[in-house]
């Protein structure tokens, strides 16, 4: 002991101070001292992978017949205990750290070899045992990959489905209620609300579409390839049989990726994965912003629909009640816009044979992915499951809408259609009324000229 508090861990670079309590080792601390920069540790589902993949890895080891068996187990069971969370303290290496994830590689091995250790199959080395057949170089693309299919499969696709059946529910109930349509956020033709919802739904469809797309090939993982992807000290079995490990334990399926360079120096999964969550990022922008704008007012706004009172919107304005679920989910839709930028910037820092930006990549895509998934649950929850639609208002803009004169267009002309509408607009009257003084139309013609929920029919196939 140095001083009360500490001991002492060696590597190869010599001697350093370690906390007491700590289940890390020297590599994990020197990370620790160089990184003291922003405070996030890696992500809890990355810390999970690493977990999964130590556990496979010894599982592997064992089968092969390069770990005795008491050993193997004692390396899974303390693998899991991390996968699980139990020691997610233990891991504080900064997001910030060696482009490699080499740091978390260590502090994954030297907490497992620590736990392994005082099950008694004697002393579990952190790079003989824990990390036998594998590289960081292989293991952190990996836990890439793993981490980012289980936010996907677990909690993304649940939540952006759930989304889209709240809307089609919705869209459904308010099928029949016919609204003016806008295009430049200025009044068009009239749409029914359900239309409105269900371009929102179809949106939510196809991002759905988007991201189970990229599962596939988050499934290939790097694992096998060892140091530069040519598999050095790695039994020509061990990728082969992790994979299959990792399969049969988070029910999702993996296998060695088809080129093992490509897995360890190119990030391009990753970056497809984040685009395609910007792409959701962007929808869910249209959607809330269509939200805020529909119950803009009350009075001088749009007024179209009411979202939940959810608190107060003002400290000094007494009785004001802001949209405040679409504004957080806009702001969640900026931040995913952000991290792909970074993440498409990380992407290309694949230097010959490693990318070196990779924990940059692993936090920023699980955190996109996790932001998507609460903003999915809540904007469905909170502002479209609870909206109540102000009909009264609809029905007086609707009727008071001078681009009706449009259904009429065949019969009597643009030109005519147009003088009609202007003066309908100037003089705040109906364009029914003002038909009537300009044009031959019978009341039956007019009728069915201008029936608003006959023209909203059409635009939705299947």
């Amino acid at each position: 002991m140095t001083e009360q508090g500490y001991r002492v861990e060696c590597d190869s670079m010599g001697e350093l101070r370690v906390p007491e309590e700590a289940l890390w080792g020297a590599q994990t601390q020197r990370a620790v001292d160089n990184f003291p920069i922003s405070g996030r540790p890696m992500p809890r589902g990355f810390i999970r992978a690493l977990g999964l993949i130590k556990w496979a890895a010894a599982g592997a080891n064992g089968e092969l017949g390069l770990l005795e068996t008491a050993k193997a187990r004692a390396i899974q069971a303390a693998a899991l205990e991390v996968a699980r969370g139990d020691h997610d303290a233990q891991f504080p290496v900064d997001v910030f750290q060696t482009g490699s994830g080499t740091s978390s590689n260590m502090n994954a091995n030297e907490v497992i070899a620590r736990l392994a250790s005082e099950r008694g199959p004697g002393r579990v080395h952190p790079n003989d045992d824990v990390n036998m057949c594998q590289s960081s170089n292989d293991v952190i693309p990996t836990a890439i990959h793993v981490s980012a299919a289980l936010a996907l499969a677990e909690d993304l696709l649940p939540a952006l489905r759930h989304l889209q059946e709240s809307i089609e529910a919705r869209a459904h109930e308010t099928d029949g209620i016919v609204k003016t349509g806008r295009t430049h956020l200025m009044d068009a033709m009239p749409v029914r609300l359900g239309q409105e919802l269900s371009g929102w739904a179809s949106q939510a469809a196809h991002a759905q579409q988007r991201l189970n797309e990229c599962l596939p090939r988050l499934g290939r993982i790097a694992q096998g390839g060892t140091a530069v992807g040519t598999g050095i000290n790695a039994h020509p079995k061990f990728g082969i049989k992790v994979a299959v490990l990792l399969t049969e334990q988070t029910g999702l399926s993996f296998a060695p990726a088809d080129n093992l360079f490509e897995a360890l120096s190119s990030q391009d999964t990753a970056v497809e994965l984040s685009g395609q969550m910007r792409v959701l990022a962007v929808a869910l922008m249209k959607i809330a912003n269509d939200l805020r704008w529909m119950n803009s007012g009350p009075l001088a706004g749009l007024g179209e629909i009411q979202l939940p009172a959810l608190q107060p919107g003002s400290s000094i304005m007494p009785g004001k009640v802001n949209p405040v679920i679409p504004e957080a989910v806009a702001m969640i839709a900026a931040q995913v816009m952000g991290n792909d930028v970074a993440i498409g910037i990380a992407g290309q820092s694949g230097n010959f044979q490693l990318n070196v930006m990779l924990p940059l990549i692993a936090h920023n895509l699980l955190q996109s992915a996790g932001l998507l998934a609460a903003g999915c649950r809540v904007l469905a929850d909170k502002a479209i499951v609870g909206f109540k639609v102000n009909q009264e208002q609809l029905d007086e803009a609707l009727d008071r809408n001078p681009i009706l004169v449009t259904a009429m267009n065949p019969v009597i002309g643009y030109e005519t259609g147009a003088a009609i509408a202007k003066k309908a607009y100037a003089e705040g009257r109906s364009i029914r009324d003002v038909a009537r003084e300009h044009t031959d139309l019978t009341e039956e013609e007019l009728d069915r000229l201008l029936d608003a929920l006959e023209l909203t029919r059409g635009g939705i196939k299947g």
